[in-house]
């Protein structure tokens, strides 16, 4: 039997000075409690495993409309839209099928931006997004999940292939052919640029950001009015621009199950970061009202600009040709409309403008998720990943992603490097979304037994039934083997690699949580219980400790389940319905 928020049969306590008026609600196994940050007239409700709120964010309140949209547009419009179409186009077998993959890619991606949009209005003072809407929706196995996606977070911690792709458009840009060496060289030294320009100061990096993606936006729009210019027979150095429309779907038959998923996990590589913005709700002021419109018009915007840059490359160059050119489609676009002059050179200095700011995108969103892991308390070194001093940023996460990403550069082939990092950090990433599609089921169903107020948003049924369907299909369709052999994926071994180290590690991870959580208990004598760790600069985390089996009983008595200390032991009182 569920229990009501406002006439609950349950022993209240007086607690601490951190939340006075937040008491527990006991549902069986679970326990909830209700908390509101100085972000949001909306409250938290949330199950009390999960990391604390932080009432005043210590990283500020820097987010607005104008911040949320070129976070997503900025992570976005990266490296995709100029590196993947060849690969898409391979996949799709046809100039109209590849073009229809883009709209298909927006569709998935809409669906899911509806999943977040509806957990963001019941945890509006929770940054992390995935991190919190995985806690929240699969709270028992008690740590389980916190514990899975926290480590898996950290081992997928890594920008290398956009770091790579910038490295490749700045030696174009100096007209260069590179060794491996000098690649990965300017590749580090790149995204070392990137990290250096976030470290500092919170405020000013997403100011940079955003005029960064300001620059790249123009780009994208000239990219496809220029496009639609060649389109219209203006340009003298493409005679027939129109080729590759006459017969668009000529050679979709010739496409396999296997080429195909594997574009439709480009495309979707390519629309990565319509989520980034979810990853700082708690800097943003009023984020429900505030993501409610500015995440959708991101997504839409861009949308449109990657099916405009894409007609641009069909105008330009043959079939054939941006087969070939592998992930310098953009490059052959500005070499056969602008030759190979300045104008060229200009605009692949805007790629590499564009790829930088897709890294400072990436770095600033991943490291708020980072920061959320380690707020769970899963993780050790709490105080590692949740602090924000001394410049008030989340400088450990930084840093790790940072060293993470230099071995991912240094340590793959390069040959092979792009196609498989490209791929192992997406299947995970589709797991994920699919589970939380589920979730938001599960959510609502708790939701709901416990009478909590009604949030104000509330994504279609058929949009989350879509967005569950989307997701099962990339998870099962990549096993599919491709018609030249084990051999004939986009890597040069064998195809399914990617999706068998992908699930070893989700599976070492779920690992980790049963001999961390559960098997190391057992045999030491102790069980785990989370209290709450405050820092200096404001920073709140869970932090969990060892509790011996003799004094759980006790250590239980005087916390509650959100691991807060009860301010003074009172008689229970018992509140029943009036």
């Amino acid at each position: 039997m569920g229990f009501s928020l406002f006439k609950p049969k349950e022993t209240v306590f007086e607690q601490d000075e951190r939340s006075d008026n937040a008491s527990i609600i006991d549902d069986g196994s679970l326990h909830f409690y209700a908390e509101g940050g100085a972000n949001s007239k909306e409250v938290t409700y949330q199950e009390a495993s999960g990391a604390p709120i932080e009432v005043d964010s210590p990283l500020g309140y820097s987010v607005g409309y104008v911040t949320v949209i070129f976070l997503n547009l900025s992570k976005m419009i990266g490296t995709g839209v100029f590196t993947t179409p060849s690969s898409v186009l391979s996949g799709a077998g046809s100039v109209g099928l590849s073009l229809f993959y883009w709209v298909i890619g927006y569709m998935v991606a809409y669906s899911m931006l509806a999943v977040y949009l509806e957990f963001v209005s019941y945890f509006p003072s929770r940054s992390g997004s995935e991190v919190v809407y995985l806690e929240q929706s699969y709270p028992r196995p008690k740590y389980f999940f916190p514990t899975v996606f926290a480590m898996q977070t950290v081992l997928f911690s890594f920008s290398s292939s956009n770091a790579v792709v910038l490295a490749q458009y700045l030696f174009k840009l100096a007209e260069s052919e590179p060794t491996d060496w000098q690649l990965k060289g300017v590749a580090v030294a790149s995204y070392s640029v990137a990290f250096l320009a976030l470290a500092f100061n919170t405020k000013y990096s997403l100011h940079l950001a955003n005029a960064i993606g300001v620059i790249k936006l123009i780009t994208l729009i000239f990219i496809g009015i220029t496009g639609l210019v060649v389109l219209g027979g203006n340009v003298s150095s493409i005679p027939d621009p129109k080729v590759n429309f006459r017969n668009a779907f000529e050679g979709t038959s010739d496409a396999s199950v296997y080429g195909a998923t594997n574009a439709l996990v480009k495309v979707m590589f390519s629309y990565m970061g319509y989520e980034n913005a979810f990853n700082v709700v708690n800097e943003v002021k009023n984020p429900v009202k505030t993501l409610r419109w500015s995440a959708p018009i991101s997504l839409t915007l861009t949308a449109t600009l990657y099916i405009l840059a894409n007609i641009a490359y069909f105008t330009s160059a043959s079939k054939q040709e941006i087969l070939d050119s592998e992930i310098g489609v953009a490059s052959l676009f500005f070499e056969k409309v602008f030759g190979s002059n300045g104008a060229s050179r200009a605009l692949n200095f805007l790629i590499c403008l564009s790829a930088f700011g897709n890294l400072l995108a990436v770095l600033i969103g991943q490291s708020r998720m980072l920061r959320e892991c380690g707020r769970q308390g899963v993780l050790p070194f709490t105080r590692f990943w949740t602090s924000t001093r001394p410049f008030g940023t989340p400088l450990g996460p930084y840093t790790l992603k940072w060293g993470l990403t230099v071995i991912m550069i240094l340590a793959p082939p390069a040959g092979d490097a792009f196609n498989f990092v490209v791929d192992l950090s997406m299947y995970p990433s589709n797991l994920f979304n699919f589970l939380l599609a589920i979730g938001l089921i599960f959510t609502r169903y708790y939701r709901k037994r416990l009478n909590f107020p009604n949030s104000g948003y509330s994504a279609w049924h058929v949009v989350v039934g879509f967005a569950i369907l989307s997701n099962l299909y990339l998870l099962v369709a990549p096993w599919y083997p491709p018609t030249e052999g084990a051999t004939g994926g986009d890597v040069s071994f064998w195809y399914a690699t990617y999706l068998v180290v992908g699930l070893a590690i989700i599976a070492a991870c779920g690992a980790y949580y049963w001999i961390y959580i559960k098997v190391l208990p057992m045999f030491g004598g102790y069980e785990f219980r989370q209290t709450i760790l405050k820092m200096d600069g404001g920073a709140v985390a869970h932090k969990l400790v060892k509790i011996p089996k003799e004094q759980v009983a006790s250590w239980d008595a005087e916390h509650d389940a959100a691991g807060r200390v009860r301010r003074r032991t009172v008689n229970p009182v018992v509140v029943g319905e009036k």
